[in-house]
């Protein structure tokens, strides 16, 4: 038997939501076009995951109004940690459950025609803009019931635009704080770095829902044009609570690289694809991912990268831990299309158990259409070896310590390479509360 999926909001609700928002007409219809579209669309079915009974429906769509925040200073302690608030980031924007309590930008990316703002700010100040990539190139609506949904329901976001030849030296960083125990984020993130452009973008989602039941369906579309090169760097740490479905896809021209740096810290069932598509020759992707599940939680993890344009690169890196009876599943997918000559697909994925009941899968796939191609994988599931912590308790260490030892040192090798700093940093912090 399986959980009712259907929605307790209609064209009505929909229709004077968007009025509210004061979004433009082609908003709304596409919005009506989505609600239409879910009730006829399936679930998506990840590999070896049965999310037919998961809560994707039990949810308030809207919160009461936050409190702006005056100054940084104001935020809770598990919120003003994902910053330095004595050195706090100049590009800052936080999101208080789906609306915005702070925001700044320096004034010398507005004078470069730079865009850093909410969604709805976006759609009201930059429509035709916003319009020519919401939901196109990257995700479309209509896909599976998940993406019908959050085209019919987003209440959250931002928008990032860099215009041609504008390179970003420091980061642009969004807080996404799901205060409200049941109300749902339904959150869209837009990035477009236009041709020669370049900027390092740096997202944090966080609740404290522990019981209370929610859904988080987030759908991000990075878009890079020739030559353009993008950070994307993410650490999800949503609670138990918390239901999500993530969907990161990425568009890469010609010369374009899109790095991706994720740490998936979710307690909650999850599943999450991150998917970049290598349409322009010389494109590269890189894909780094790192994760620690615990309790009961279920996760399917697919990270995927797909070569059209020649001389493409793209390479899949993801560690993953599981303690008490957590169940993760791990896809990492090259698919080389014909055409694609002299591209490179490259992956790895190893899974470490740390008790009995945890289960862990790893899947790398291959599926080449080209023959003139190189492509490679690795894979390793396994639980921790008792020598080990045998080893390091009879130095004296409790076993406690000893697994944060073994922890760290299985998911430090992809850690040292994430690109972006403060995402290393923040992953660290949410490591040490999972382990302990």
């Amino acid at each position: 038997m399986t959980v009712d999926t259907k929605l307790p909001y209609d064209k009505e609700y929909i229709s004077q939501f968007s009025q509210e928002k004061s979004e433009p007409e082609w908003m709304r219809e596409l919005r009506l076009q989505a609600l239409e579209q879910a009730d006829a669309l399936e679930l998506p079915k990840p590999d070896k995951t049965k999310i037919g009974k998961w809560n994707f429906s039990n949810f308030k769509h809207e919160a009461a109004e936050a409190e702006k925040i005056a100054s940084l200073d104001q935020l809770p302690a598990d919120i003003e940690e994902l910053l330095d608030v004595e050195d706090a980031p100049e590009n800052l924007l936080i999101q208080r459950n789906h609306m915005v309590a702070f925001e700044s930008m320096k004034q010398e990316l507005k004078d470069k025609g730079v865009i850093f703002t909410d969604i709805f700010s976006a759609l009201r100040d930059h429509s035709d803009l916003v319009k020519r990539y919401y939901m196109k190139d990257a995700v479309s609506v209509d896909e599976h019931r998940l993406t019908a949904l959050h085209a019919a329901l987003m209440n959250g976001g931002v928008f990032v635009y860099v215009p041609k030849n504008v390179q970003l030296e420091e980061p642009l960083q969004v807080i996404f704080w799901q205060e409200d125990p049941e109300t749902a984020m339904f959150n869209h993130v837009l990035v477009v770095a236009e041709e020669n452009s370049s900027l390092t973008y740096v997202e944090n989602y966080i609740s404290q829902n522990e019981e209370q039941e929610t859904v988080s369906n987030i759908v991000t579309e990075v878009i890079a044009h020739d030559n353009a090169q993008i950070s994307y760097g993410g650490v999800d740490n949503f609670a138990a609570g918390t239901t999500t479905y993530v969907n990161r896809r990425g568009v890469a021209y010609r010369d374009a690289h899109i790095e991706w740096a994720l740490g998936q810290m979710n307690d909650g069932n999850t599943v999450s694809e991150n998917i970049t598509h290598l349409i322009g020759d010389n494109s590269v992707s890189n894909a780094k991912t790192v994760s620690v599940g615990r309790g009961k939680q279920t996760q399917n993890f697919t990270a995927k990268i797909v070569h059209f344009g020649k001389e493409s690169e793209g390479h899949i890196l993801q560690h993953g831990v599981m303690k008490d009876k957590a169940t993760s599943i791990f896809n990492g997918i090259g698919k080389i299309e014909h055409g694609a000559t002299k591209s490179n697909a490259e992956q790895e994925s190893r899974v470490l158990m740390l008790s009995e009941k945890a289960r862990g899968d790893a899947n790398p796939i291959l599926l080449i259409d080209e023959d003139d191609v190189t492509a490679g994988h690795a894979a390793s599931v396994g639980r921790v070896d008792p020598l080990q912590l045998y080893y390091l308790m009879s130095r004296g260490i409790t076993q406690t310590e000893a697994e944060r030892l073994v922890i760290h040192g299985f998911l430090a090798p992809v850690v040292k390479q994430l690109p972006i700093e403060s995402v290393k940093n923040q992953l660290s912090q949410v490591i040490e509360r999972k382990v302990y």
